[in-house]
C-alpha cells in the first residue's frame, strides 16, 4: 500500500487535480519524485509535491523544458526589433551561411526546419556546454535536408545555433539575458545556469527502471546513430546513450552552464511561472510578450511527420503547438516538454499556465501523466469561466 504523502495546496474549484495527482503518485508508489504547479490568471492555484526527497523547493534538470526559456528571450529581441524571424540567420552570423546554409532563416531554424540538428558521431557533454563550440560546428555543416521542406527536431544544438545569433544581435549571450530580463525580475525558480549556492536544493534525474522485455523492446526502436533521427539524438560514438540522455543535467558543468537546448534546472513553480509571465500579468508585472508577439510565437509552422523523432509532434515558432497534442486545450496553446517528464504549458485563451517536474525518469520518455494533469487543470479553470477573447 502506497504512504507516500500528497503535500501542497490548490485553491478553491481546483480540488480535481488534487485528486489526479494523488492517484498517479497511488499508481506509481509515491517513486517519481513529482511536482504540479499552475497559475491561473495570474494566481497560483495549484502547488503540489510528493515523493521521498521532494519538496516544494527542490529543484531538478529540465532538459527540453529549457526551450521554453530559450524560445522566449528570443521572442523578446524579435519583439525589441533587433532580431528579423524572416531575415537569414547569416546576416547575424556570416560563417553559418557555408555548406548551403546562406539562405536558413532564423524562421527555420526556430520551427526546426533548417536541417541543421547535430553532426555525425554527436558530441560529448563537455562540448555541449560549450555553445560556441557547438555553433562553430554546426556553422561548418551541411544541412540533412533541403531547409524549409521538413522539419526534423533539433533537440540538443537549436540552442547553440540561436545563441550564437543572440551573441551576435546584443553581445550577450541567451542565458545572460535570460537573467537580467526574466529570471531577477519575476522572480523565476528557473535557472539557465545554476549558482552554486542553489546546489543543494538540487535532486539529481534517476535513470527509468524496466523490465528486460521493455528494455528489449525499446533498443529495438533506437535509430541508426548516423540517420538523421540519430544525429538529431545525438546519438554516436562521441553522443549519449538513453541512460546518458537522461542523467545529462546531474553533471555540475551542466547545471552551472545551463546550455540553452536543454541545461536548464527548475521547479515546477518556476516553469509554471515561467509560462504565467509570458501570456499575463504576474505580482503586478506586465507580461513580458505583447499580443502581437505571442500570437506570431504561438501560429503553428511545423506538422506532420518529424524526421527525428518520428511522429507528428507539431511545432510553433520554438514552442510545442500544445493545442495539436492535447485537444482540451486551445488552438493557442503552447510549450515544451523535457525527455524525463518534465513539462510546460500555457494557454493563453483559458489563461492557464502548467509547470511539472519528475526526478524519476519516465521510461522511454514518455510521461502520459502529464497529459492528465493538463487535463485536469484546463477542466477545472473551464468550469470557473473567465475566458480571453
Amino acid at each position: 500500500m502506497n504512504t507516500t504523502r500528497i503535500e501542497g495546496t490548490v485553491a478553491t474549484g481546483f480540488e480535481s487535480v488534487r485528486d489526479e495527482f494523488a492517484a498517479f503518485v497511488t499508481e506509481t508508489d509515491g517513486q517519481t519524485g513529482s511536482q504540479l504547479a499552475a497559475y491561473h490568471h495570474g494566481r497560483l492555484v495549484v502547488d503540489l509535491w510528493a515523493g521521498d526527497g521532494t519538496g516544494p523547493d527542490t529543484l531538478t534538470g529540465v532538459h527540453s523544458v529549457t526551450k521554453g526559456a530559450t524560445t522566449l528571450v528570443t521572442a523578446l529581441l524579435v519583439q525589441d526589433g533587433l532580431v528579423d524571424l524572416d531575415l537569414p540567420v547569416a546576416r547575424y552570423w556570416p560563417e553559418f551561411g557555408r555548406a548551403g546554409k546562406a539562405a536558413i532563416t532564423v524562421r527555420d531554424v526556430m520551427s526546426h526546419r533548417s536541417g541543421v540538428i547535430g553532426i555525425p558521431g554527436g558530441f560529448t557533454v563537455e562540448e555541449l556546454v560549450d555553445e560556441r563550440l557547438v555553433a562553430d560546428r554546426l556553422a561548418a555543416e551541411a544541412p540533412l535536408w533541403r531547409p524549409g521542406t521538413a522539419h526534423g527536431y533539433a533537440g540538443f544544438t537549436v540552442g547553440a545555433l540561436l545563441n550564437e545569433v543572440v551573441r551576435r544581435t546584443t553581445g550577450q549571450t541567451i542565458q545572460e539575458v535570460y537573467a537580467e530580463r526574466v529570471r531577477e525580475p519575476y522572480d523565476l525558480d528557473f535557472h539557465l545556469g545554476l549558482p552554486e549556492e542553489l546546489e543543494p536544493r538540487y535532486r539529481d534525474i534517476r535513470p527509468w527502471t524496466a523490465t528486460p522485455e521493455q528494455e528489449a523492446a525499446f533498443a529495438a526502436y533506437s535509430p541508426n546513430p548516423d540517420g538523421i533521427a540519430g544525429i538529431g539524438y545525438n546519438l554516436g560514438e562521441r553522443g549519449f546513450t538513453p541512460e546518458t540522455v537522461m542523467t545529462f543535467p546531474n553533471a555540475r558543468i551542466v547545471r552551472a552552464t545551463g546550455p540553452a537546448s536543454a541545461g536548464g534546472v527548475a521547479s515546477a513553480r518556476g516553469i509554471a511561472k515561467l509560462y504565467a509571465a509570458t501570456i499575463g500579468e504576474v505580482d503586478g508585472r506586465a507580461p513580458l510578450l505583447k499580443p502581437e508577439t505571442l500570437t506570431e510565437f504561438t501560429t503553428i509552422h511545423s506538422t506532420g511527420t518529424n524526421l527525428v523523432t518520428g511522429d507528428g509532434s507539431p511545432f510553433a515558432l520554438g514552442f510545442e503547438a500544445k493545442g495539436l497534442i492535447h485537444p482540451f486545450l486551445s488552438a493557442r496553446a503552447f510549450g515544451h516538454t523535457g525527455s524525463a517528464g518534465a513539462d510546460g504549458i500555457a494557454d493563453p485563451l483559458h489563461g492557464i499556465a502548467i509547470g511539472y517536474t519528475r526526478s524519476l525518469a519516465a521510461f522511454a520518455f514518455d510521461a502520459p501523466e502529464r497529459g492528465r494533469f493538463a487535463a485536469a487543470i484546463a477542466g477545472a479553470a473551464a468550469g470557473l469561466g473567465g475566458e480571453e477573447s
